[in-house]
């Protein structure tokens, strides 16, 4: 071993001395001035590459938290920055380009998981370059990553002369990778058809599948059940009900398929909505005083529910927000969190500070924004509208053109009986897979367990204080005892949970 050996900051691969410094890059170099191997930190760890063999290696200490160059520009720094396939491109960018901030991946197989895990970071610029090396994995590459972010902020640096940045600025190439990068266009993430073999390609294609159904028998067999791609429409007078079916089909979901759900409800804070599905796992009203529960009563249900932690994404607001920001977290919770079911109720809510035309003008924006967001990101999106007493979407009627399922939700919360004020009928308005539309069934709303059920599936709602946990928390119930003077009393006898003091509650 060379006992000479050194780590300096010199010119290397037509990258200057002065932009290695910056970026904190050695160069190995022998006692005889030969450079050896150059240390490309990825924060706390370095890719050591080889310049004689070519070879790489990760240095064994630390790991990697960063992409390159990243601890060097601030989030949202700049209104630009560009992302490169390796580290020698992204210096040779930023010394090219004047100093833009520019970071890199470590590969082009990792370029999807490293921009996921460092999405807000690079979001938070208004302008994203993708300057991937120009062959096919590289094509690849800026495909998957450009899919992350708003499509209306992502620019693809197209090279042509040379295959990546670096080779560009070693072949002197400088002021046409300068005219390449400013002339650079915004990512189509949807490709134009056109000729036989592609018109054959769609013929070939298989047709759309169900990937999970609803809850409720008769609302599933008219739509076929639930595929990607798509948007469930849910309208209603205000108070009849919605987000209860939300509740519904999310409990569902979560039980039914092993994939993510993405929940953001306006109107509800986090703790109701956990305790929602908490209610369909024990059959019980979670949120109410007598229920009884602890903490980790419902952490044990949710679990059951869940079977794997990370399944549920909670949108943490309650009341409007900005509709580009509520935009990007569905983006986020599709493209970063992979849920493939997303829940937003209700749609009004989003622009509750605005009126006039200014509240229909911002409503039509988001509704092509979501069926835009939908296709492209492959996810359904189940959606609440109110509408007003003619029975058209409130605030803006092209709410009602954008989904491919349009359920319309009645129910009389003042009938006399009690069964009827429990009751919500289903109309279907538009179906476009299944065609059919009309009545859907009828949906009887348990105050004492807080879960619906279709009114074919059940004999009778009897109302009673009694229910039924799990089988896998009998034990836990039965040493919990008599739960104190509100809590739940287990019946040894009956094997029943009676729960001495619950209120009726309506929707």
């Amino acid at each position: 071993m060379d006992d000479k050996v050194s780590y300096e900051y010199i010119d290397i691969r037509g990258i200057s001395k002065e932009t290695l410094q910056f970026f904190g890059t050695k160069v190995r170099v022998s006692g005889e001035g030969k450079p050896l191997a150059i240390g490309l930190p990825y924060g706390t760890r370095h890719l050591v590459r080889s310049l004689e063999t070519k070879t790489i290696r990760w240095s064994d200490e630390g790991e990697y938290t960063e992409l390159f160059g990243m601890s060097k520009f601030g989030a949202g720094s700049a209104k630009a920055i560009t992302i490169t396939e390796g580290a020698f491109d992204a210096m040779a960018a930023w010394e090219m380009l004047g100093h833009y901030p520019a970071v890199s991946v470590r590969s082009s197989v990792t370029a999807e998981t490293d921009c996921r895990t460092h999405f807000d970071y690079l979001n938070s610029f208004d302008k994203i370059y993708i300057c991937f090396d120009n062959d096919p994995p590289g094509h690849k590459a800026t495909k998957e990553v450009a899919g992350l972010f708003d499509a209306n902020k992502v620019y693809v640096v197209k090279m042509d002369r040379y295959k990546d940045a670096n080779e560009y600025l070693e072949k002197g190439a400088i002021k046409e990778f300068i005219s390449i990068w400013w002339a650079s266009k915004k990512f189509i993430p949807k490709n134009i058809l056109v000729g036989r073999d592609a018109i054959q390609k769609v013929l070939e294609a298989e047709e759309a599948q169900s990937v999970a159904s609803f809850p409720f028998p008769t609302l599933n067999t008219m739509s076929y059940g639930i595929r990607l791609g798509e948007i469930t429409l849910f309208t209603a007078l205000e108070k009849v009900g919605k987000t209860a079916i939300m509740h519904a089909i999310e409990a569902h979901l979560l039980k039914t398929t092993d994939d993510n759900i993405g929940i953001i409800h306006l109107e509800e804070k986090e703790k109701r909505t956990v305790q929602a599905l908490v209610s369909y796992q024990l059959r019980t009203a979670a949120h109410l005083p007598g229920s009884g529960l602890s903490v980790q009563d419902q952490l044990l249900a949710l679990d059951q529910l869940t079977r794997k932690d990370d399944r549920v994404h909670l949108y943490t607001h309650f009341g409007s927000d900005d509709p580009d920001t509520i935009l990007n977290a569905i983006r986020y919770l599709a493209a970063v969190s992979r849920c493939k079911y997303i829940f937003l109720d209700h749609i009004g809510m989003i622009v509750s500070g605005h009126e006039g035309d200014d509240e229909r003008r911002t409503l039509d924006y988001i509704s092509t924004r979501l069926a835009m967001l939908t296709r492209e990101l492959n996810f359904h999106l189940f959606l609440v509208s109110h509408v007003n007493d003619n029975g058209q979407t409130r605030g803006s009627r092209y709410i009602a053109k954008i989904p491919d399922l349009l359920v319309h939700l009645d129910r009389n919360p003042e009938a006399h009986e009690e069964r009827e004020r429990n009751t919500t009928k289903l109309m279907v308005r538009g179906n476009r897979f299944g065609s059919v539309s009309g009545p859907a069934g009828q949906l009887v709303f348990d105050p004492k367990t807080f879960t619906l059920s279709e009114a074919s599936e059940i004999q009778e709602v009897t109302f009673d204080t009694s229910i039924v946990p799990p089988p896998e928390v009998l034990p836990q119930w039965e040493a919990q005892g008599s739960g104190g003077p509100s809590g739940p009393a287990f019946h040894p006898t009956t094997e029943r949970l009676v729960v001495p003091s619950v209120t009726e509650h309506t929707i």
